[in-house]
């Protein structure tokens, strides 16, 4: 499978399962000259915008998909998250950086990262 067939597949997986936890997805692959969010989101609790980073692994030869996202990675995210909650006038909201890395092996799991920081 392509690697943008794959990350399409698990940015799905991995909204159907956000969905399941009460999250409202808002957004999907938000893009600026900063970068990109793979999804945005409203958390259960309502007052809270999750940006999103999905990271799919069909094989475990690189590593665990959550270790693919450094720190040069997550200063993209904050910098077009705010780029986001401006242009949304929600820059007064409460909001953090997500992790959901999808490991594709005989059986499919989910690891979420909450609230990472930089």
């Amino acid at each position: 499978m392509h690697n943008k067939n794959l990350g399409q597949q698990g940015e799905q997986m991995i909204e159907s399962y956000l969905s399941e936890k009460g999250y409202e997805i808002l957004e999907r692959n938000y893009r600026k000259k900063t970068g990109e969010i793979d999804l945005i989101a409203r958390s259960p609790k309502k007052d809270e915008i999750v940006f999103i980073e999905v990271k799919t692994r069909k094989t475990g030869t690189y590593g665990r998909p959550e270790e693919a996202v450094d720190l040069r990675k997550l200063r993209k995210i904050e910098k077009t998250a705010l780029f986001w909650l401006n242009e949304n006038r929600r820059a007064d909201m409460l909001w953090r950086i997500d992790i959901l890395a999808l490991e594709l092996l005989k059986e499919p799991k989910i690891t979420h990262l909450e609230n990472v920081s930089l």
